[in-house]
């Protein structure tokens, strides 16, 4: 047994040092017991060795790993590992849990992106499930009749639902890259909806906060909320029956119930009675995407990510391209020097993402120029080291012609090498916060996603031009950026984090830190964050940067904002020497990394 004592503070100086030592030495052996015996067990041949000294520990797996925002759809994925399945498998459970334990971002109403590596194969693939405009949206729906912008209606409207991709999304996957039947990875949502769960801290919060939209919409109000209109409690149980029956058409009747059987039907039923646009048409139309990925390369590792119309993983390597030629490490991590660059190379990125971002099918991307080392040494050589500019004085440099904090993100990987990275979300919390009736099914706000009018910002701040107009069956540009770093092509670190604009500067920083700086899982999103995004000129510094550096960039003239959020909740796990290590977000109320 260990034990702590007390040090005679009179001794001499060299005794002190002896006695620091042996302190030390006692400390790292009593700590953790558990931790200890890693350390030991590191001995035994084929053992890999732990590292027990950080200050920051990610959960530990030998056989597979799942971390998500809630920790029951983390748990589905790892059943779902255990039982044989593979990472997209498990990715496709998880997605439908948490349609149903987290409503607020989880969805079968919403869309998003996915990121897999087969490691067979040694192929990566992109699955572009972002909604789509209704065939009866057009470029000036959401605007007055002076010209101006109505954000109400871009924002809550029922017209600012786009058709929802997820349920195709998660089909694809499960059909071209997944080894059980629909029915298999479905069954536990089926039954979390059916037989209900505790009602769980972050949700009980998450639900009072939106109350009064919420209970504005009959069909979201019954299904959150007790019959006399008061809240669920923590530890109530919360059963979603409307929800499990679509889950339940889905299940048997695979997609095509989805988008031309029963639960279509009741989501345009529900349409016509809102005055919104989504048509039987528009749902039959629909269709998931495989899309090449983006592949950066970054000091000897492959960065894959997602391409348009998603701009994160343009912009990801864009910025890193920038950046490679700086000795980051011996800046310092969060240095003034650091957050400087950072600050700088995040401007040019958002400047271009304005004018050049929009749906690849609608709008020429130039991906290979923005993603080119060539243009990241011309930006870079911009960029002065002892002043930050102003964003007036940055525009889109190529001479060419011409997303809610509450998305979620949940990264799998399993014993074979496989990975997958899904950010998917129904943009606000709640999307509309307007839910189909009859479908237990909230539906998105994505519309106001596009650029409602050239020019103008969105929900986040973000200005966007023609690339992203509404425009009828064209999907709106996004910031979600899932990600899988490569280390000699296999997958090292799966990373990303919902955050609206500020996804693509999060998960930019979990990257670096892990490359850069040598951290581990936890520590990549454990220290604090910062973000630019070139309109408002202004940066935003979590909690834990010192005052010192924070002064020191102001000097530079840089103009920092005061935080009205933490930026990000990154879920990631890193693959190294054949242990899982994975992280779900200190910012995160019961988020959960979950191994076997």
């Amino acid at each position: 047994m260990c034990s702590l004592f007390a040090v005679n503070t009179s001794k001499e100086n060299n005794m002190k040092l002896k006695v620091l030592v042996l302190i030390t030495s006692i400390v790292s052996f009593c700590v953790s017991p558990a931790i200890a015996q890693m350390g030991t067990e590191s001995s035994a041949a084929n053992t890999p060795r732990l590292n027990t000294t950080d200050r920051f520990i990610p959960v530990i797996a030998r056989n597979g790993m799942v971390t998500s925002r809630e920790k029951m759809a983390s748990q589905v994925g790892v059943d779902i590992l255990e039982n044989g399945g593979n990472a997209v498998d498990a990715a496709v459970a998880v997605g439908f849990a948490l349609a149903v334990t987290y409503p607020q971002a989880g969805n079968i109403g919403g869309g998003g992106f996915m990121v897999i590596h087969l490691a067979e194969e040694n192929k990566s693939i992109a699955i572009d499930y972002r909604e789509m405009a209704p065939s009866g949206a057009d470029r000036d729906m959401f605007l007055n009749e002076d010209g101006s912008v109505d954000d109400n209606r871009s924002k809550y409207d029922v017209k600012a639902s786009g058709v929802p991709g997820t349920v195709a999304g998660m089909v694809h996957a499960l059909e071209n890259y997944g080894t059980m039947s629909l029915k298999e990875v479905m069954q536990p949502a089926y039954d979390l909806a059916n037989d209900g769960f505790a009602m769980y801290n972050y949700l009980q919060s998450s639900l009072n906060g939106r109350k009064e939209r919420l209970m504005a919409n009959e069909a979201a109000g019954k299904a959150f909320y007790k019959a006399d209109g008061s809240s669920y409690n923590f530890g109530e149980i919360l059963k979603q029956k409307d929800l499990a029956w679509s889950l339940k058409q889905i299940m048997d009747g695979g997609k095509d119930a989805f988008y031309k059987g029963e639960v279509a039907k009741r989501i345009v039923a529900d349409q016509e009675t809102q005055g919104g646009l989504i048509t039987m048409e528009d749902m039959a139309a629909y269709v998931a995407v495989e899309r090449p990925v983006i592949v950066g390369e970054y000091k000897g590792h492959k960065i894959i990510t997602m391409p348009p119309p998603s701009s994160g993983g343009v912009h990801l390597v864009q910025i890193m391209n920038m950046l490679e030629e700086d000795d980051l490490k011996s800046k310092g991590h969060n240095s003034a020097a650091t957050l400087h660059l950072y600050i700088e190379a995040m401007r040019q990125a958002y400047a271009d993402r304005s004018k050049y971002l929009g749906d690849p099918d609608f709008t020429d991307v130039p991906v290979d120029e923005l993603t080119s080392k060539k243009y990241a040494k011309l930006t870079r050589a911009l960029i002065p080291t002892d002043k930050s500019r102003r964003s007036t004085d940055i525009a889109p440099a190529l001479n060419i012609l011409a997303e809610s904090p509450d998305t979620t993100h949940f990264s799998v990987m399993d014993s074979h090498g496989n990975a997958v990275s899904n950010t998917y979300t129904l943009n606000f919390s709640y999307g509309n916060h307007k839910m189909a009736a009859g479908t237990g099914i909230m539906m998105n706000n994505e519309m106001d996603d596009f650029s409602v009018k050239p020019g103008t910002a969105n929900g986040y701040g973000l200005l966007g031009g023609e690339a992203n107009s509404v425009q009828p069956r064209k999907r709106p540009l996004s910031s979600m950026t899932p990600t899988i770093v490569l280390k000699d092509d296999k997958p090292f670190f799966v990373t990303g984090s919902p955050g609206g604009s500020t996804i693509i500067t999060v998960v930019l920083q979990s990257v670096f830190n892990v490359l850069e700086f040598d951290m581990n899982a936890m520590a990549a999103l454990a220290e604090p964050r910062i973000h630019h995004q070139w309109m408002p000129d202004a940066v935003i510094i979590e909690d834990g940067v010192s005052k010192d550096t924070k002064d020191i960039l102001i000097g530079m003239g840089h103009t920092i904002m005061p935080m009205p959020f933490a930026l990000g909740s990154l879920s990631t796990i890193m693959y190294k020497d054949g242990i899982f290590y994975g992280a779900a977000d200190t910012r995160s109320m019961d988020a959960a990394a979950i191994g076997y």
